[in-house]
């Protein structure tokens, strides 16, 4: 067996050990973080029948993976990188989720330019949860505005998402995440990746985003 193959299976395994323990029986989406790689190191997951990928970049994803997702159709390619409104015309041909709307501008393009093509991208709200200048996201005090022109547009958003600060009580902001994602009734919420999944799959997050404890290091 592939080492990414086993490396996911035991990622899984501890989930459910975990939501075991607090008797959760939904298991989040493992969105296995393949920015950077090769095709050719992806293909063992595509081929175990693994669906949820996550890239960071527009260009890099098209001529990644356009060919792969012609052949495979139940893929789910998730934008999780930072989008710029002159490349979202590209973007929401080959991504399926964008975990990374943060401003009106930006939801604004996407409506306008998904419209063009009849395609329905479900949408993730990125938050600046620990407010660090140096990182994207809305901030809190601007969610409602972002949230409610979004509905205005009828954009698909289906939660929230983040990157908590790296040096801070993480679970906090998982926890404050949490609460915005109920205020406004939404189903889903991005948070987690491999240092601390399991922390946010505790604090309801059901996308969690993981590459190195699935693939390794990047050479």
């Amino acid at each position: 067996m592939h080492k990414t193959i086993q490396n996911l299976i035991s990622i899984e395994e501890k989930i459910k050990l975990r939501l075991k323990e607090k008797k959760i029986n939904k298991l989040p989406e493992i969105i296995a973080v393949s920015k950077t790689f090769q095709i050719e190191k992806i293909y063992p997951l595509i081929a175990h029948g693994h669906l949820n990928f996550g890239e960071n970049k527009v260009q890099e994803a098209m001529n990644k993976w356009k060919t792969v997702k012609e052949n495979n159709p139940k893929i789910n390619l998730h934008l999780i990188g930072k989008l710029q409104t002159n490349k979202v015309k590209i973007a929401i041909k080959i991504f399926d989720f964008i975990h990374t709307v943060d401003s009106i501008k930006l939801a604004k393009k996407i409506s306008d330019e998904q419209n063009k093509i009849k395609k329905n991208i479900k949408i993730f709200i990125q938050v600046n949860i620990g407010e660090e200048v140096q990182k994207s996201g809305i901030m809190k005090n601007k969610l409602d505005e972002l949230v409610n022109y979004c509905k205005e547009l009828n954009l698909n958003v289906i939660g929230l998402m983040c990157i908590p600060p790296i040096h801070g009580k993480t679970e906090n902001y998982f926890k404050d995440l949490e609460n915005l994602n109920s205020k406004y009734n939404l189903s889903e919420l991005s948070m987690g990746m491999s240092s601390d999944y399991l922390l946010a799959i505790m604090n309801s997050s059901t996308y969690v985003r993981i590459g190195s404890s699935i693939f390794g290091s990047r050479d």
